[in-house]
């Protein structure tokens, strides 16, 4: 009977891991194809509505059409499971990148934004499979998982915006407009993150979940999901994840302007943009790590004062000063990265299976609608005030929510940690 047991044991881990490898591969392609459509938004824009004051409006698109994915999807996965939400959240994604292309075509603008929304509402997949690597683990390995599926973000980051040429030059050749070719990208890359998704995740991740954590737990099958967020540990957990998001947003968007503004070229521009979103993805395995060795609350902790660091850090730092901006950009992704990763472990941690993918998907929307607002604040705040009064501003907002976290930390619950050692994830 044990060694039965053993063998069952052995072959979850495995059916475990193989369906990281897709996760992972689905963000891999996913990311890529994004990245590679939302790089060119703003100048298809300035193309097809020629006026300047327009040029912000697919990229908002985007993330509306993300914030609307995210609330969809959670409850498509919360009823039926994460494979037929991830694979539909992918496919819409595509049918928005062809509709993009059409409207490029068509030169209407109006079309452009209707498949931005539909390219937002595809990423919403990327965003979530964290949670579904997630589900799978017990508490001491879950912030590994998700941070090895947020790591293939790495690789959209890295390899997207060095498509749009070669995109390009591939569009012409099919007699299409150049600026259409970025957008055949997610068409390709993301469909093979749909049929991959389709295809391998099975049996799907919500029935491999670990249920180690459920005992004595309450399961509020039909609990509203305005008490469920009300719960302390959810509120810091949301808290957390929308304030890192809204600050590094604030300060990430107006970076480069407030650089070209002050002579920097854009070569030095995509070094200090490189060096965060190196910071925002590739330290993600040890974000994990940290975060399963010492709890979410105090990773998050030293997220929220890291964000703080960078905040003010890019307040006091002269225009002309590359080298600080660089160390502010990546201490403000790694930051993010830090809170995003233990908000994510924390938050699944503190509802039930049968709670978590509608409530992640809540979390998600709120995570995408404030980046909106920091995305167009942002603007308005440099515009009346100067970008160092945006780094002030930052600070102040992590501080505020530091404080909350450091006074509510008692009434958070703890995990069920048990006593065995650190496994990896992944082999």
């Amino acid at each position: 009977m044990g060694s039965n047991d053993a063998m069952t044991g052995w072959h979850m881990d495995a059916l475990r891991r193989r369906t990281v490898g897709v996760l992972f591969a689905g963000v891999a392609l996913g990311s890529t194809g994004h990245i590679a459509a939302v790089t060119v938004t703003s100048i298809v824009a300035l193309e097809l509505g020629r006026d300047r004051s327009l040029a912000g409006l697919p990229a908002a698109a985007v993330v509306f059409g993300a914030a609307v994915g995210a609330t969809i999807l959670g409850a498509v996965m919360g009823r039926w499971g994460r494979r037929p939400g991830l694979a539909g959240g992918y496919l819409v994604g595509v049918i928005g990148a062809l509709i993009a292309v059409v409207g490029i075509v068509a030169q209407s603008f109006p079309v452009l934004l209707v498949g931005c929304i539909a390219i937002g509402f595809g990423n919403s997949s990327n965003q979530l499979s964290r949670y579904a690597a997630a589900d799978m683990y017990p508490s001491r390995r879950r912030a590994s998982a998700i941070g090895i599926v947020v790591w293939a973000a790495t690789v959209g980051a890295v390899i997207g915006p060095n498509l749009i040429q070669i995109s390009g030059d591939i569009a012409v050749s099919l007699g299409l407009p150049r600026l259409s070719g970025p957008y055949l990208v997610p068409v390709v890359l993301v469909g093979i993150a749909a049929l991959l998704s389709s295809v391998l995740l099975r049996p799907d991740p919500r029935d491999l979940a670990d249920q180690s954590a459920e005992t004595g737990r309450v399961h509020r099958v039909q609990a509203r999901r305005g008490d469920v967020l009300r719960r302390p540990t959810v509120a810091l957990a949301v808290l957390a994840l929308i304030a890192g998001q809204f600050v590094m947003v604030l300060i990430m968007t107006m970076t480069p302007l407030h650089m070209t503004d002050h002579g920097h070229d854009l070569g030095a521009v995509g070094i200090v943009i490189s060096a965060h979103v190196f910071g925002m993805f590739a330290l993600s395995p040890i974000s994990g790590r940290l975060t399963d060795r010492f709890g979410s609350l105090p990773i998050i902790g030293a997220g929220l004062a890291i964000i703080l660091a960078s905040a003010l850090l890019s307040a006091v730092a002269a225009p002309a000063e590359q080298l600080v901006l660089f160390i502010a950009l990546f201490l403000l992704g790694w930051g993010w990265n830090l809170g995003f990763v233990a908000g994510s472990s924390m938050l699944t941690g503190a509802v039930s299976s049968t709670e978590r993918a509608r409530i992640q998907g809540v979390s998600d929307a709120l995570i995408w609608s404030t980046s909106a607002i920091a995305s167009l604040g942002s603007g308005v705040v440099v515009g009346a005030w100067g970008f160092p009064v945006l780094g002030i501003l930052g600070a102040m907002i992590v501080g505020v929510v530091g404080a909350v976290v450091l006074l509510g930390r008692g009434a958070v619950r703890p995990p069920s940690r048990p006593a065995a050692p650190l496994e990896p994830v992944v082999e």
